[in-house]
């Protein structure tokens, strides 16, 4: 299975990450449209990086081989896929326990931006081409799908 890639000596932190995600998640995927008019419905960034002094790196969802956000779930919300291999939260099972949000070791699982019920996480982007956009857009490939 392919997997994101981080490698924080090449990331220059300019958040492109981020703001593809938000994109791609939006209801219009329109980057004027998502950041002037989708306000009340713009999604979270399921990438974030993370700055310190001289370093910064984007965090998003390792989909381990033993996801404990999988292992904890009450409802089965958190699950496999297993045609990508890919850890992805059925939003409709979801209850809003949030012991994905505590159960996950790099942090990267959030609560939705609306506070629902809903978990928020990278999944991948499953189904918007045959390489993440994250990836895709960034501009020093800090980020690689292999």
């Amino acid at each position: 299975m392919k997997k994101i890639r981080i490698h924080e000596e090449y990331c220059i932190g300019c958040h492109l990450c981020e703001i593809t995600c938000v994109v791609k998640h939006s209801p219009s995927g329109k980057i004027i449209k998502t950041f002037r008019e989708e306000k009340e419905n713009r999604p979270l960034p399921r990438v974030r990086v993370e700055e310190e002094g001289y370093v910064s790196f984007a965090l998003q969802c390792r989909h381990c081989d033993d996801a404990p956000c999988v292992e904890n779930c009450l409802t089965g919300a958190m699950y496999r896929d297993e045609k990508t291999g890919m850890v992805l939260c059925d939003e409709d099972r979801c209850m809003g326990c949030w012991m994905c949000v505590m159960s996950c070791p790099f942090g990267v699982a959030e609560r939705s931006k609306d506070r629902t019920r809903v978990g928020s996480k990278c999944d991948g982007c499953v189904g918007k081409g045959e390489v993440p956009p994250c990836v895709e857009n960034c501009p020093n490939e800090a980020l690689t799908y292999e």
